[in-house]
């Protein structure tokens, strides 16, 4: 990159938000969905789509380019690996990350300037609301932001192989969403028991997603403030991408209602991507400024979650680095505490 030159990275730095309207365009038009199912034509597309063909060709011919899709106009349109996980059905699909991040996300990046001038997010400059105020008052959305958020949860497998939890009889996952990281350690320990707590109106999703995955028996999810307090008594507690959101005022108090709930021989997970001293890894830096631009939250190098612990009671204990640049916290009561 030293050697590029300066005025095609300024070009390409500027057309990169073109590239990810585009994807999102075609999950937004559910083009992979459709190329999957034999509409492999910019005409069968078109109509598909109820698109001007013109406009199926041009996206299309972008999308081939940027490695989305193989082929073209003249011999039919493929998924490549990138375009099949657009898929809706994909095991691992991240349409609905394509949707909400050119949708939402998008918008709430164009007011970046009022949000590194004001500190309040871009989010509520753009709609009005806070982001967990806009999601409450919209299901659908709500939905479709946990369906994202889980795409991106790559790592999650990583969390099993970087914590030995074969001591543990109980796991609280604290403001667990959808239940994934929780489905992912309870399916690769069958003796362990699942508690999932979160907000009242994420609960049915997440009781649905553990139903289907693990089935009755072995999990709990119960609703409820992680400010005023969480389930009592676990082994292991985690808090997966959740401190992220909130300033250090906020982060002490969640933290500090945790640890009152931790026996002392317990754990506390804390998955977060660390903002290196160096600036040496690019990802946590871009979720740092679209967590200002999203929610106002923020990520932390590792002497700002070490003192974030250590204000709860709380002692970093260990780190280990996992997928897409993000790290597991280990943290135990400290000394005094126990």
């Amino acid at each position: 990159m030293a050697h590029e030159n300066p005025t095609r990275r300024v070009v390409d730095l500027l057309t990169g938000a073109w590239q990810a309207q585009a994807l999102h365009a075609a999950a937004a038009l559910d083009i992979p969905d459709r190329v999957h199912a034999g509409c492999t034509t910019p005409t069968a597309l078109a109509d598909a789509t109820g698109s001007r063909q013109d406009g199926i060709e041009r996206l299309m011919r972008l999308l081939t380019a940027m490695g989305v899709f193989d082929g073209g106009a003249d011999d039919g349109y493929r998924l490549t690996p990138v375009g099949d996980l657009l898929r809706s059905d994909h095991d691992r699909s991240m349409r609905d990350m394509a949707v909400i991040y050119g949708e939402e996300f998008y918008r709430a990046w164009g007011a970046v300037v009022p949000a590194i001038r004001t500190g309040d997010s871009g989010f509520r400059h753009a709609f009005g609301t806070a982001l967990g105020e806009h999601l409450a008052a919209h299901p659908e959305t709500a939905a479709r932001f946990q369906r994202a958020m889980n795409a991106g949860n790559v790592f999650f497998p990583d969390v099993i192989d970087a914590y030995d939890f074969s001591s543990a009889h109980t796991v609280v996952d604290v403001a667990g969403g959808a239940g994934r990281l929780l489905a992912t350690i309870l399916r690769a320990h069958t003796g362990l028991r699942g508690v999932l707590f979160d907000l009242p109106h994420v609960i049915p999703v997440a009781e649905e997603h553990l139903l289907r995955v693990l089935g009755a028996g072995r999990h709990e999810t119960v609703g409820g403030d992680v400010f005023e307090r969480v389930p009592a008594g676990g082994d292991v507690y985690l808090l997966s991408r959740v401190l992220q959101d909130w300033d250090d005022m906020r982060c002490v108090q969640l933290l500090s209602t945790v640890r009152a709930a931790m026996p002392d021989s317990a754990r506390l997970l804390v998955v977060e991507r660390v903002v290196p001293t160096d600036g040496s890894a690019l990802l946590p830096l871009l979720w740092d400024l679209h967590l200002l631009v999203q929610a106002g939250g923020r990520e932390r190098t590792l002497d700002g979650y070490r003192t974030l612990l250590g204000r709860a009671g709380l002692r970093l204990e260990s780190v280990c680095d996992m997928a897409l640049e993000t790290s597991l916290l280990v943290a135990a009561p400290a000394k005094e505490d126990a």
